[in-house]
């Protein structure tokens, strides 16, 4: 379990060292901002290459070797990027680290979504609250030794990987026994069988998109935000550091909640509170407060999602892959699109626009909660 979560205090601050490193690869290749951004571009890509390609591999191969070939994979990728001799070779690497962070990605919260009984959600929190743990410490390291040794922190961090392949002797191939929530799950799988099951899994996918896109738009657009509303460029850095770390925060906090009430109820409040503090960004004067209140609120729904999906969907557990794609996908395709929607309302409607969003998060939970309810077998009263 330790070892898991220095795996993801790993991937966090692999996923964050590539944009405070973009001047140094600039400088180093002669790249252009767009060129130098396919980096982060070419991550992404081997990150949803590698969730569906370990996918494809539960089964047929052990849980203990997915996870060790990923590690390997990572720690090749991140070590190839620091040494490559041009610009290709460092997408390829990056491409090949990507690979590494899907598997690890997808494979520890497969398995901490179904190895943990009633206490799952509460430990995929804690799982993925070290991820954030790493995303902010990444930049740190960078801004620390400067951009210009972007090679010595990639090559630390491939070799910081391999200890943990001495650690893989406690994952297992097979689910511990059901614990006392199996009937409530059983009343799940009923109510599911009612509905389609496709359309169950395309709305998970479409809130894990959305909310994701939501995630990567208040980091990318709250900085311009809160200096076009009169903020100086110092104190909207430090709102949206903050934003990253109540994402962290907020994870750790559920986690006890997450022992006491179900995942569809926390994921309710969850968007219900990041709708409303999106409302309130639009207010020059509680901003910076309403976006840190919306990295609280948003924290749990990745992790919490999960394992209401493996009790909605059962017979369908490698939906997990799909959604956990989808979530990349999701990050990726959330620049160009909120872009777009700027360029037609201003920067000023970043905070309603992604209100919209969130309300469309809520709308998709609500229809979830109706259609993944348990049902009682009731007689059908006569005359």
């Amino acid at each position: 379990m330790v070892a898991s979560c220095v795996g993801f205090v790993l991937i966090g601050a692999l996923q964050a060292l590539y944009g405070p490193a973009i001047p140094a690869f600039r400088e180093e290749f002669g790249l252009s901002p767009s060129a130098a951004g396919l980096g982060l571009s070419a991550h992404f890509i081997g990150g949803v290459a590698g969730v569906l390609l370990f996918d494809r591999l539960i089964g047929r191969i052990s849980n203990r070797q997915i996870l060790g070939s990923s590690y390997l994979l990572m720690a090749v990728g991140a070590a190839g990027f620091a040494l490559a001799p041009n610009w290709p070779a460092g997408l390829a690497m990056a491409l090949l680290a990507g690979l590494g962070f899907g598997g690890i990605d997808y494979g520890l919260n497969q398995l901490f979504a179904i190895g943990f009984g009633r206490r799952s959600t509460a430990m995929l929190n804690i799982l993925n609250a070290h991820f954030g743990i790493g995303a902010i410490l990444g930049p740190a390291l960078i801004g620390a030794v400067g951009a210009e040794h972007y090679p010595a922190v990639f090559l630390a961090f491939a070799v910081a990987n391999l200890p943990l392949l001495l650690c893989l002797r406690g994952v297992r191939d097979t689910p511990p026994p059901s614990d006392v929530g199996a009937p409530a799950e059983a009343a799940t799988r009923s109510a599911v069988r009612n509905r389609s099951l496709l359309t169950v899994l395309a709305v998970f996918v479409a809130l894990y998109v959305l909310h994701v896109a939501i995630e990567a738009g208040v980091g990318g657009w709250e900085p311009t935000h809160l200096e076009t509303v009169g903020y100086s460029a110092g104190t909207a850095a430090t709102a949206t550091s903050v934003y990253w770390l109540m994402m962290t925060v907020g994870r750790f906090l559920v986690a006890p909640i997450a022992l006491r009430f179900s995942p569809q109820a926390i994921i309710t409040v969850s968007c219900a509170g990041m709708t409303v503090c999106l409302l309130l960004a639009a207010v020059p004067g509680l901003a910076p407060y309403a976006y840190a209140g919306v990295g609280l609120f948003i924290a749990p729904i990745f992790p919490t999602g999960l394992p209401w999906l493996f009790r909605a969907a059962p017979s369908a557990r490698r939906a997990g892959a799909v959604v956990i794609a989808a979530s990349m996908v999701g990050g990726v395709a959330a620049g160009p699109a909120l872009g777009r929607a700027i360029e037609g309302a201003g920067v000023r409607a970043v905070p309603l626009l992604l209100c919209g969003v969130s309300a469309l998060c809520l709308v998709a939970t609500l229809w979830l909660m109706r259609a993944t309810r348990p049902t009682e077998n009731r007689v059908p009263a006569e005359g």
